[in-house]
């Protein structure tokens, strides 16, 4: 058989998504405390409001529960550390090519985790705001779209641009450091394979990667970007049940 007549099977991205939520207390959530390092327990305690400080804790107790369930570690041993902009990840010698990112709003933690591949999530609450926000954030080519969409699909169309935006550049790691104007994103509520539309060539091939809606419930919207490589992605959702089941086979 010549090369050309092989077929290469290239497996696709496997992505793991969880969310909980911030202010449910459940069984194994009160000792959140416990789990979470002590930088952690200092950052909670600069919350002024108690709600803040008790969905920042639920937050990385949560984090640390999952990630640990893929590493078979104790949630309390894993050491997080954080690039220049902000995103946590792990420390080499523990991540085992494990890539995750963390995103919250109104009480609900929504987080993707996935294999060897840099990854980003953004969920979002649905709600008012004001009609400028969109020409200091978006391109000008996102700004024409959400115009041109009908006034009764505007709110949701800005939060599916603002998710898929956010979850690009956390994808990223750089931060406000990408131009929010370097890139492109669809508006529209389906064709989810091409929802990254535009990339400036000194970011990346466009081919590289992979932005897809989440399902987020009623009054949020939510998106994750993944740095696939022209590699399909499959997106598996997961509960707060599975935190204690072994994922290695993700691996």
């Amino acid at each position: 058989m010549s090369m050309s007549d092989q077929v290469i099977s290239v497996k696709a991205v496997e992505v793991d998504v969880w969310s909980w939520s911030l202010d449910q207390h459940s069984v194994g959530d009160n000792d959140g405390e416990r789990l979470i390092s002590k930088d952690e327990t200092e950052r909670a305690k600069r919350f002024l409001r108690p709600v803040d400080r008790h969905r920042y804790i639920a937050g990385r107790a949560g984090l640390r529960r999952i990630l640990a369930s893929y590493l078979k570690r104790d949630p309390v041993t894993l050491s997080l550390i954080y690039n220049a902009c902000g995103k946590p990840t792990l420390a080499h010698d523990e991540a085992a090519g494990l890539h995750f990112n963390l995103s919250h709003t109104a009480g609900l933690a929504l987080l993707g985790v996935c294999a060897h591949a840099s990854i980003g999530v953004d969920i979002e609450e649905i709600r008012p705001l004001r009609e400028d926000v969109a020409s200091h954030f978006f391109s000008a080519k996102e700004c024409a779209d959400l115009n041109a969409l009908p006034e009764t699909d505007r709110l949701n169309g800005f939060y599916r641009c603002w998710t898929r935006k956010e979850a690009f550049v956390k994808a990223q790691g750089a931060g406000l450091s990408l131009p929010l104007d370097s890139f492109d994103v669809s508006l529209e509520l389906g064709d989810d394979t091409c929802l990254l539309r535009r990339l400036d060539p000194q970011i990346g091939p466009l081919d590289d990667w992979t932005v897809r809606n989440l399902d987020a419930g009623a009054g949020f919207c939510a998106a994750l970007a993944v740095h696939s490589k022209g590699r399909g992605v499959t997106v598996r959702y997961r509960n707060r049940c599975d935190w204690s089941l072994n994922m290695a086979s993700m691996m």
